[in-house]
């Protein structure tokens, strides 16, 4: 009795393939931030619809300072009608956000928009019926000044946390700096002797840093707390004992003068806001595309980030971890230094006590906001100091809004910007983590 065997089947091109479907599964983490951020944007549309009913006349914007040669003309903008379109559109990008349907690239552009329309909305119920226009050109061109120890501070705690240690003490380094420039140049009448004084300080501050939380595993975010304290304590017994006295002699430093670039100064509206500016604004912007290269280009930024993501990993190829982690919070120091140096040569020239008021951790915050990355980082330090800039402005307007909430306002963003927009973010793993072998 014979049996017949089946052959097995072999696909051919004919046969029909069967559809597969995918479906995108979103993380907890990304839940939040998204339902976090759309909650955020529209309240923000639901405030600035509250103000549409307190809105009457004319937005005027000026695109050139009042002194300027070329001068370009002045928008306006009709007030109620513009605060109402900004309103709508934040309520439409925060219902975007919320239902969850926005895919690829749209959660970038809704957010975008919403940024947009927040500034123009608010700008515009600020300057509608005010007898003088918003000053488009002044507002930009301090965005950047203001902006530059912010960048500094910025890129100190992104070399530094991306070796793996955690630097709260930014505070503490741009005052300790700020005060050795402030009294070094008050003695040798030199911006380039300040600014040496003032990164040695730094880098002083920062090996302090290094040496509690490497050497004797110190915890960082207490160190930090400490450092800054100490910084206080320090610069203030030595302004009252001794600088104050004889504030003549000893607080009195020169201030850099804005340096202007040939021919692209000249261009107008953006001419004075990118090209008429101090020494340390184009350091900063030279500083922020150093700091790229090294992290991303080099072998010593390939081992900083290293020691910050795997520290055993790393020292299991032969990389020594302390030796690199008090590499990058020395080179961290530099920038903090310059940073600091901005609040005394860099602007008044002279040294009062605090007179940081909180900057470093505004630009702890950036780095948060910024995912520990140079450029991102940057880029919050400006949008941080837009919203300084925009609160000085508005007081020039005689807007409703109380001085006291202006004052407030840099600080609000931040607690609001690093709360509420960017939920839970993904620092290096080993950032803040003691190593020993």
């Amino acid at each position: 009795m014979s049996t017949a065997t089946e052959e097995p089947h072999v696909p051919s091109l004919t046969d029909a393939p069967e559809e597969l479907h995918f479906e995108v599964l979103e993380s907890r983490d990304a839940r939040r931030a998204r339902l976090s951020s759309g909650v955020l944007i529209v309240v923000v549309g639901l405030l600035l619809g509250v103000l549409f009913f307190s809105t009457s006349g004319v937005a005027r914007f000026a695109l050139s300072d009042a002194f300027a040669e070329v001068q370009l003309p002045t928008i306006e903008l009709p007030g109620a009608p513009v605060v109402a379109i900004c309103a709508v559109l934040c309520l439409l990008a925060g219902a975007g956000f919320i239902s969850g349907r926005l895919r690829n690239r749209m959660p970038m552009v809704a957010g975008l928009v919403a940024g947009i329309a927040v500034v123009l909305g608010f700008l515009t119920w600020a300057a509608a019926g005010r007898d003088l226009p918003f000053p488009v050109a002044n507002q930009l061109a301090g965005t950047v000044f203001t902006a530059t120890p912010l960048i500094f501070g910025a890129l100190c705690g992104v070399v530094g946390e991306r070796s793996g240690v955690v630097n709260v003490a930014i505070e503490g380094q741009f005052l300790t700096a700020a005060f050795a420039a402030a009294l070094t140049g008050s003695i040798t009448k030199s911006i380039w002797a300040a600014l040496i004084a003032a990164v040695f300080a730094g880098v002083l501050m920062a090996a302090l840093l290094a040496l509690f939380a490497i050497k004797y595993l110190v915890d960082q975010v207490v160190l930090g707390v400490v450092i800054n304290l100490l910084a206080s304590g320090i610069t203030g017994f030595l302004f009252d004992q001794l600088v104050q006295p004889n504030s003549r002699a000893l607080n009195s430093a020169p201030t850099m003068d804005p340096i202007s670039i040939p021919f692209l100064a000249d261009l107008p509206f953006v001419g004075p806001v990118l090209f008429q500016q101090t020494i340390l604004v184009y350091l900063a912007i030279v500083a922020v595309v150093v700091v790229w290269w090294l992290l991303y280009r080099t072998r010593w930024g390939l081992r900083v980030r290293a020691v910050g993501e795997h520290p055993k990993a790393a020292d299991t190829v032969g990389i020594s971890v302390k030796r690199v982690r008090w590499q990058a919070v020395l080179v961290a120091g530099i920038f903090s230094g310059l940073g600091g140096a901005f609040f005394t040569v860099g602007s008044v020239g002279v040294f009062s006590k605090d007179l940081t008021v909180g900057n470093g951790f505004i630009a702890l915050a950036a780095v948060i906001m910024g995912r520990w990355h140079p450029v991102l980082a940057a880029s919050m330090a400006l949008f941080f100091g837009f919203v300084v800039q925009m609160a000085s402005q508005l007081q020039t307007l005689n807007t409703p809004v109380p001085s006291q909430f202006l004052l407030m306002l840099p600080y609000l963003a931040t607690i609001i910007a690093v709360a509420g927009l960017i939920g839970r973010t993904r620092a290096p793993a080993a950032d803040g983590v003691a190593y020993t072998k």
